[in-house]
């Protein structure tokens, strides 16, 4: 077993001596038989192997090496064709030496591993038995001690696992997610009530434990799953850890009781050891802070909300974990899933596994028939060939009246499949719409919808038969295929969908833009997006009746009555909507070479007007002035014909304005 720096992703432990296989040459032996490895992280499990040079006169070659976890009837899965690793595992071989490698792990992967070789000699292949146990673990923070004070905790704290690492790792810790100088896989200090705590394997932050929050001075309780399924009349373990302060209030803290309830009422929890619904069918089975709750014969009634607590000697010191875990008593509903490897022709094999709906337990055992004769009792089944009238199925053991359908061989490829659109007939923007694909295949296929763009781009939209679209709109016009694929091939098939929508709001133009002047043609245009396609009438301010009808209006010799708002109004079988246009008319050429002369023979004739007028008022005035002068002149003679003469001067002024005139 090699082990890597943890800066660069490894993290193992080795926890127990080479173990050797041989007979007669043959020999398979481990660097180690336990290994402990974080989530995340990258593991070498190594072995090395020898074989004799010669049997019966003929050399000895190796024609396949590989490693496995799952071995039935003979037949030994590669874990390169095994999907759950793809991508994730390497078989680094050379000098009799492989070493297999696990990048980015997960907890799933926590198994025992084997390495087989073949060669060309008859008896030529052998498997190092005893194999490698992996455990791949999760971190947690653990209160080592704790004293509590007005303000703040002084604690110390631990980054573990539930299985032990390399003492050499480095770790990170943090403080309400922020970065804490101390390293290492301890961390002790001050830290106020609601300061949350966490740490991480260096070089793998990424894979960091849960935060613990300090504000409950230590206590806490965990559980290892929220939800459990299990079968009537099957056994369930339900599993929790519990943490409390080593020493608080001066005194050391030590834990007096501990149980699992169903019931809480006015403060008080019903131990279940006491409830005679679970008379005799209850376990509480306690040890290192941990406690599992063990039902067995289970009833559909046992479905509920199971929770932990303990009590101690501290005035304050009792805890229950609120959460809980929820458990759902059902019969099994189990299927058949078919897997099949062509990774090479030595290694041809096909895999049924035994599934439910629900995560079952571990230990459960399952019971494999062949034309309904038991033929195993692995969760998985494997063979290299079948005839065509076998069929399969599977059971939990002790749950056999409750039996997976049927299995017929010879398995079909998926059949191009049909898809649907409910409701059929015309989709209209808003609606909802369900479309559905189904495939006749055998096993049953996996579904996935696709929608293609106009540019050939290709969307992924979900993985299930049906494909919603609660509230359509008109975007979503276009082609939607689904596949339909299963280990033995895929095919796919389409369908286009056509949203109707009323018109959007309309866009109007004039053509040509500009100035219009009178006696022009000018092109009024209405466009709106719609489906069915929109019909366009068109309507001028305080008109009744509309203007015209179309896309298209055209105005010739153009008045200027024809200015004013027009109104556009874009109309189908799902609705209507309008814009209007404001048309502004100019005079035109005609009219204002008129208006220029007009006003250029006003601008010349009123100053010559104006003189004429003034020049004639000159003249009158003038000529008064001289009569009142003759007039003072006849007053200051005393003239006896005073009243003849102004008589005839008068008579003579007279005339001449006459004259004048």
């Amino acid at each position: 077993m090699s082990v890597t720096a943890a800066a660069s992703g490894f993290v193992v432990l080795l926890l127990t001596v080479t173990v050797v296989q041989c007979e007669n040459g043959w020999d398979v032996s481990y660097n180690s038989t336990e290994i402990c490895a974080v989530r995340g992280s990258t593991v070498d499990i190594t072995c090395t192997y020898t074989y004799p040079s010669t049997v019966n006169n003929l050399n000895t070659t190796v024609q396949e090496t590989f490693w496995f976890i799952k071995e039935s009837n003979g037949i030994h899965v590669d874990l390169r064709t095994d999907p759950e690793y793809s991508g994730r595992v390497e078989n680094l071989c050379g000098n009799n030496t492989c070493t297999l490698r696990i990048s980015n792990l997960r907890e799933s992967d926590s198994a025992v591993y084997k390495f087989r070789f073949t060669t060309n000699q008859p008896t030529g292949s052998l498997t190092g038995s005893a194999g490698v146990t992996l455990s791949v673990t999760d971190l947690h923070v653990q209160v080592s001690t704790s004293m509590q004070f007005e303000y703040y905790n002084d604690a110390k704290l631990r980054c573990q696992s539930s299985c032990r690492l390399p003492d050499h790792l480095n770790y990170v810790w943090y403080t309400n997610q922020r970065k804490m100088r101390k390293e290492g896989a301890t961390s002790s200090g001050y830290f106020d009530y609601t300061d949350s705590v966490s740490c991480a394997v260096k070089g793998l932050e990424d894979f960091s434990s849960t935060s613990m929050l300090l504000s409950q001075n230590g206590w806490g309780v965990s559980y290892t799953s929220t939800e459990i399924c299990a079968f009537r009349g099957s056994t369930v373990d339900i599993n929790c850890s519990y943490t409390y302060p080593s020493w608080l209030n001066g005194r050391v803290t030590t834990v007096q009781k501990t149980f699992w309830f169903i019931q809480e009422s006015n403060g008080i929890h019903v131990d279940l050891n006491t409830d005679p619904e679970y008379s005799g069918r209850v376990e509480n089975l306690c040890g290192n802070n941990k406690c599992t709750l063990r039902i067995s014969n289970l009833r559909e009634s046992d479905s509920a909300v199971y929770k932990f607590m303990f009590t101690t000697n501290q005035p304050t010191g009792s805890l229950n974990g609120s959460a809980g875990v929820t458990l759902n008593v059902t019969d099994p509903q189990l299927q058949v899933h078919v897997r099949r490897s062509t990774a090479n022709q030595s290694s041809t094999w096909t895999e049924l596994t035994c599934h439910s709906s629900c995560k079952l337990p571990d230990h459960l055992s399952y019971v494999w028939y062949n034309n309904n004769k038991p033929v195993g009792r692995k969760k998985y089944f494997q063979f290299r060939h079948f005839n065509p009238e076998d069929s399969y199925h599977c059971a939990i053991e002790g749950q056999e009246r409750f039996p997976s359908p049927t299995l017929y061989y010879p398995s079909d490829a998926p059949k191009p499949p049909t898809v649907s659109v409910s409701p059929s007939g015309e989709i209209m923007e808003g609606s909802s719409v369900t479309l559905t694909c189904s495939s006749d295949a055998n096993p049953a296929a996996h579904y996935t919808w696709y929608k293609r763009s106009g540019d050939k781009q290709v969307q992924r939209l979900c993985e299930e038969t049906q494909f919603v679209l609660s509230s359509i709109r008109s975007s979503d016009s276009g082609e939607f295929y689904c596949t339909a694929e299963n280990e033995l091939g895929r095919s796919s098939a389409n369908i286009f969908i056509t949203v109707t929508y009323a018109p959007k709001p309309p866009s109007v133009s004039v053509s040509p833009s500009g100035e219009i002047m009178e006696g022009s043609s000018v092109t009024l245009t209405c466009s709106s997006d719609a489906n069915p396609a929109a019909k366009y009438t068109w309507y001028k301010e305080d008109e009744d009746s509309p203007t015209a009808s179309g896309q298209n209006v055209i105005i010739t010799d153009i008045t200027a009555e024809h200015g004013g708002k027009y109104q556009c109004e874009a109309q189908n079988t799902q609705g209507r909507s309008n814009t209007t246009l404001h048309l502004t008319v100019g005079a035109g050429k005609s009219v204002i070479i008129m208006n220029t002369i007009r006003y250029t023979l006003v601008v010349m004739l009123v100053p010559v007007l104006v003189w004429i007028l003034w020049t004639r008022m000159k003249k009158t005035l003038s000529m008064k002035s001289e009569v009142n002068e003759a007039v003072e002149m006849i007053e200051l003679d005393n003239c006896p014909e005073y009243e003849n003469n102004a008589a005839a001067a008068q008579t003579e002024d007279t005339e001449e304005q006459e004259d004048l005139v």
